[in-house]
């Protein structure tokens, strides 16, 4: 149960809401979500099993809680995998493991699913949630820079044989991780990216940090990419989905 509205959420509706001028002239864009009603989201839709409540209540301990995905994006990335049918699957970016083990838990007992991490750290903790669900056998953890792991698995003759890749890693590598999971992923494949919309700051001119920077910049090629399909939605953090064409 989510007892208070997260941080990311309430810095973006503020942007937003300010952003519109009032209320009112979000009413037919976007529903302001406070508090009692991001609870009631949360009570009407997040089927959540009691391995992923637990592996997100550890992590909201950990120092780098933050980090961890909203669990009602979680769900909505499994909803993508199985309405696709996905059986092979990437992710960029584990860290304690939370979508990883979402996207595992949606995949077929045959699926596969390539998670990129740097942190042995991090990931020992993702590692015992697996095994406690049970889909370890599923997931091949590669513990290296993600783009080499990427490249790798080009060169290995992997190209357009994903169904699904996942993009949650560090902000400078985005666009380099989109371009590679973009030649992974088959035609009719999903490349998802999150913080997307990186607490309303990509829209905020005052803010020019590297990594806001990146993310507007990435937002607005992908916007003009004729490769794709492309959808940014505001579920969570910015959640951008991009459909390779067939």
């Amino acid at each position: 149960m989510v007892n208070q509205i997260p941080t990311w959420v309430g810095k973006t509706l503020d942007f937003l809401l300010k952003l519109c001028g009032s209320t009112a002239a979000m009413s037919n864009q976007m529903l302001p979500l406070d508090d009692r009603l991001y609870r009631y989201l949360i009570d009407h839709s997040l089927q959540e099993p009691e391995v992923l409540v637990a592996l997100r209540h550890e992590t909201a301990q950990h120092p780098m809680g933050q980090m961890q995905i909203a669990p009602e994006q979680g769900q909505f990335m499994a909803l993508l995998v199985q309405l696709l049918g996905v059986t092979k699957a990437l992710e960029v970016g584990v860290f304690t493991g939370y979508s990883t083990l979402r996207v595992a838990l949606a995949l077929p007992a045959e699926g596969r699913l390539v998670a990129c991490d740097v942190s042995a750290e991090y990931t020992a903790i993702a590692r015992r949630y697996w095994e406690k669900a049970g889909v370890a056998d599923k997931i091949d953890l590669r513990i290296a820079p993600a783009a080499d792991t990427l490249a790798q698995l080009i060169e290995a003759g992997e190209v357009n044989s994903f169904d699904f890749a996942f993009i949650d890693a560090d902000k400078s590598g985005y666009p380099t991780y989109y371009e590679q999971a973009l030649q992974l992923v088959r035609p009719g494949g999903l490349v998802v990216l999150d913080n997307m919309l990186w607490s309303g700051q990509v829209a905020d001119p005052a803010v020019q940090d590297q990594r806001t920077n990146v993310l507007r910049q990435l937002n607005a090629a992908i916007h003009q990419d004729s490769r794709v399909v492309a959808s940014l939605l505001p579920i969570a953090d910015g959640l951008t989905l991009a459909m390779k064409k067939r």
